[in-house]
């Protein structure tokens, strides 16, 4: 099996300014939740969010301010940012938190990365470039281990000769982001570890065999990779206030089509209108009972998950870390 079972802190970003959210995070921990994933924005989904902080300058402040993991949740190496820049900030995160940090990478979308203007490509495109950026930062994580340049030209990125000059004793493990079963066998074969987010059972067991099919290949055992879940949910002191507090604040959770390639908030806010509680079923859990809450989180961790950050969709944060902390988290187990 994989480290220790974490249960952690998913910090959007998108909802509340920084300082709200490192304290929050330090509340979490506070309650008996153990790391923090936070979420890499430029805009959040739909204007009533109403922020996007940058995610660099958040986790040096949790970093700080807590003792449990952290990483980027997820960030994309690929558009707004050049691979080597992602590699000196994930370097510079785990030199501040020696063993605490992870680099969680996806291949993007278009309502954060567009800003830097250019074609946005299609899907595959931009899991080809996802891929030679995630070569291109383990080539300067490994030159830069052994204090010497090395330089590198793909099809998507070139970098000159160098290297990264405040390096840590040990790299941030490189976790992929996927839902789809390609990337999950490459993240298995190239990467450290998987990120997913809330699916249906028999999807996610699908996800984990190409995973551990890909870990094999490269001769890794797949049970000490770890395998991150990102789960959204709704959670009040009444069954109303949860359906509400997920119809406002979080109504992209329950639009059943892929995201990416929306490029503004206000558009999404359009589709918005179109969402019904019932596009919710199966995707969220909106209730206030705590138990219905672990019982569904703790699928998961029957499937294998040794990573889970949780995200409450309304602003009630305080009320549900103490409510999950006290109810939810001490009964949860491998």
């Amino acid at each position: 099996m994989n480290g220790p079972l974490t249960i952690g802190y998913a910090a959007m970003l998108e909802q509340f300014d920084p300082r709200e959210s490192v304290e929050l995070t330090v509340l979490a921990e506070q309650h008996g939740f153990s790391g923090c994933m936070a979420a890499d924005h430029f805009q959040p989904w739909v204007p009533a969010q109403g922020q996007a902080a940058f995610v660099w300058n958040v986790l040096g402040a949790v970093g700080e301010r807590t003792h449990g993991d952290l990483g980027p949740g997820v960030t994309c190496p690929s558009f707004r940012f050049h691979p080597a820049i992602v590699a000196q900030a994930a370097a510079t995160l785990e030199a501040m938190n020696p063993g605490r940090t992870w680099l969680g990478l996806g291949t993007g979308e278009a309502l954060n990365e567009h800003v830097v203007p250019g074609y946005w490509p299609e899907a595959g495109e931009r899991s080809l470039r996802m891929w030679e950026a995630i070569e291109l930062i383990s080539t300067l994580f490994a030159g830069s281990l052994e204090r010497r340049d090395v330089k590198f030209k793909g099809e998507y990125f070139t970098m000159e000769s160098t290297r990264l000059w405040t390096m840590p004793a040990e790299p941030p493990p490189i976790l992929v982001a996927t839902a789809g079963p390609i990337n999950a066998k490459k993240a298995g074969k190239f990467a450290d570890g998987i990120i997913t987010v809330g699916a249906p059972l028999e999807k996610i067991e699908g996800l984990f065999a190409r995973f551990d099919a890909g870990a094999a290949e490269a001769g890794k055992d797949p049970d000490t990779m770890p395998k991150v879940l990102q789960l959204h949910m709704s959670w009040a002191e009444t069954d109303e206030e949860a359906l509400v507090n997920a119809m406002t604040e979080w109504p992209n959770g329950g639009m059943k089509f892929p995201k990416a390639d929306i490029r503004s908030p206000h558009d999404f806010a359009e589709m918005a209108k179109l969402v019904r509680p019932e596009d919710f079923r199966g995707r969220m859990v909106i209730s206030s009972d705590p138990d219905e809450h672990r019982a569904y989180i703790q699928k998961f961790l029957d499937l294998g998950f040794d990573r889970v950050y949780l995200h409450n969709v309304g602003r009630n944060q305080r009320e549900w870390i103490e409510t999950f902390g006290r109810d939810v988290l001490p009964h949860l187990h491998r």
